[in-house]
């Protein structure tokens, strides 16, 4: 199964960028939304900054980049046209409103962690967040994303858990539940940056698409690539299971753009393929 090209709306330049910067913004139904992914084009030799953070732009003027789950209500998406000045657009990131999840029946080890525990997840952290600094070259990205798994959802970006009555972080993907075994296919083609086993992630293998975006599929009862391989989309990478920190067999899916977690649902074809 192969990525199907960027199933986004297209906007005409003079919608968000200056006309003579030569750029298209292609916006998902949640683009300029807390938790948003932008994709788009531009004139080759455009410079882009958002929020004053360069943005990669492609040899083809593909760029990308997203809002985070409690970005503020404006940000400022920088323009300079090859040989022109740099021009300021302000724009307006829509508001979400965010469910409250209630999660029991975990191990309170999984709940809270001992001190040999709390060690192993600091060092995971550092590894991961060395994965999502990744800056390749690489625009996969630009021909879009297909479901990862089949099933059911059972969590969805933005959620505020609550485990074991106790409040935790917000989830910061989309659960997709299903038998263990079931495949899990890479959303996009990209580059294994990371297959190992984490302590609240269980088994998980992460995704580079380019110019900082990932993906990441976590839970998985085995892992059928190797770091460093490159996969096409559609591509089988491993398959559902119930590692890490979970209370049954489902596949957790998050979209990033660097550090920045994003919902991976709006990117998503409509319909599970």
């Amino acid at each position: 199964m192969r990525a199907k090209r960027r199933a986004l709306l297209a906007l005409p330049a003079l919608a968000l960028l200056p006309r003579r910067a030569g750029a298209q913004l292609a916006l998902g139904p949640k683009g300029l939304a807390q938790g948003g992914f932008v994709t788009g084009g531009a004139a080759p030799g455009t410079r882009l900054a958002l929020d004053g953070r360069a943005v990669r732009v492609g040899p083809g003027g593909e760029f990308a980049f997203g809002f985070g789950r409690d970005h503020g209500p404006e940000a400022v998406l920088t323009v300079t046209p090859p040989g022109g000045r740099a021009q300021a657009q302000r724009l307006a990131i829509a508001k979400r409103e965010w469910d409250v999840q209630h999660i029991t029946g975990l191990p309170p080890a999984q709940v809270t962690p001992d001190e040999a525990a709390l060690r192993r997840i600091r060092a995971e952290r550092e590894r991961l967040a060395a994965v999502r600094a990744v800056d390749s070259a690489r625009v996969d990205f630009a021909q879009g994303f297909v479901w990862p798994a089949r099933g059911r959802i059972s969590g969805v970006f933005g959620s505020q858990r609550v485990l074991n009555g106790q409040p935790r972080q917000p989830h910061y993907g989309l659960d997709i539940a299903g038998p263990t075994g079931t495949p899990v296919m890479a959303s996009a083609t990209g580059q294994v940056t990371l297959a190992a086993e984490f302590f609240f992630f269980g088994r998980l293998v992460v995704l580079d698409h380019g110019h900082g975006v990932h993906t990441l599929y976590a839970h998985l009862s085995e892992i059928a690539v190797a770091e460093g391989e490159v996969v096409e989309a559609g591509r089988r990478i491993g398959a559902i299971g119930a590692t890490g920190r979970v209370t049954g067999p489902h596949l957790h899916f998050s979209l990033a753009w660097y550090a920045t977690w994003l919902d991976p649902q709006p990117v998503l074809p409509p319909v599970q393929g």
